[in-house]
């Protein structure tokens, strides 16, 4: 495979990449192929190690995101407001795309996006793809690593500031048509957290009857709710106490306020 044969099927690619495909060449000769590349402005260089091949005429600026993001660690996933954003589940679209990883890296900036790299959970770290519910997509010419719907929405309700605050996390989850409650149950509960699936439950039940949320869905997360009042949130904005979650809920998220504006 020529190099301009592997650009054309590898848009957004690593150093390890592109010298495996040389074969046999050597690392030096690697190096300099690559450097004539980004010289010539066939190849620009994200990072050290990250590269993005445009086709011919086009800017490096428009590389599909997403596909960046999924190559800028070894198990890199789209996720949180940018898996729903990649999905087409958000009400404000962001120039940051965060990506889960086990991997230690830092964040970086190509173009007008910013990267961020984001641990998993620690439950859940150390599971078979930082614990399920991560897709292999088309996209860009390449393939997106992207957690589905089911697993960005517990995400963004375990931590709210990677979704955009409340407004914008009930907002997106809102345009949400289908989820497969059993995977989103089965996740909210890996996670061990009383909260969070105070949060997932008080979500589901909102919105029981346009996602066909049965009571016995309810019922599983039900157990596994707070024994004593908790709040929405760090914020412990005062509100309504909701059961059978025991969350304290601002009256603006249960009254949906910012509809009154829309």
């Amino acid at each position: 495979m020529s190099s301009e044969e592997f650009f054309q099927v590898r848009p957004v690619f690593t150093h390890e990449e592109y010298a495996q495909s040389r074969g046999n060449t050597s690392p030096r000769t690697v190096d300099s192929l690559l450097r004539n590349h980004v010289a010539s402005g066939r190849v620009a260089r994200v990072r050290r190690g990250l590269y993005v091949a445009p086709p011919t005429g086009a800017s490096a600026e428009t590389v599909d995101p997403f596909l960046v993001a999924t190559k800028a660690a070894p198990d890199a996933a789209v996720s949180h407001h940018a898996a729903l954003q990649f999905h087409g589940r958000v009400y404000s679209v962001w120039s940051q795309v965060t990506f889960l990883t086990t991997h230690a890296t830092r964040g970086f900036r190509f173009g007008p996006v910013e990267y961020v790299p984001v641990r998993p959970p620690q439950p859940v770290a150390h599971r078979p793809d930082m614990g399920g519910g991560i897709e292999c997509v088309p996209s860009g010419g390449g393939e997106v690593r992207v957690c589905s719907c089911e697993r960005a929405m517990v995400d963004v309700l375990h931590s709210p500031t990677l979704g955009g605050g409340w407004e914008e996390i009930f907002r997106s989850l809102a345009m949400v048509e289908f989820l497969d409650l059993d995977a989103v149950i089965t996740f909210t509960l890996a996670l061990g957290s009383a909260a969070t699936t105070a949060r997932v439950g008080y979500f589901l039940s909102l919105h029981r009857e346009r996602l066909f949320v049965r009571e016995a869905d309810l019922a599983r997360l039900a157990a596994h709710a707070p024994r004593q009042a908790r709040y929405l949130d760090a914020s412990r904005d005062p509100g309504q106490l909701v059961h059978p979650w025991n969350l304290i809920v601002p009256e603006w998220v249960i009254d949906a306020r910012w509809e009154e504006v829309a």
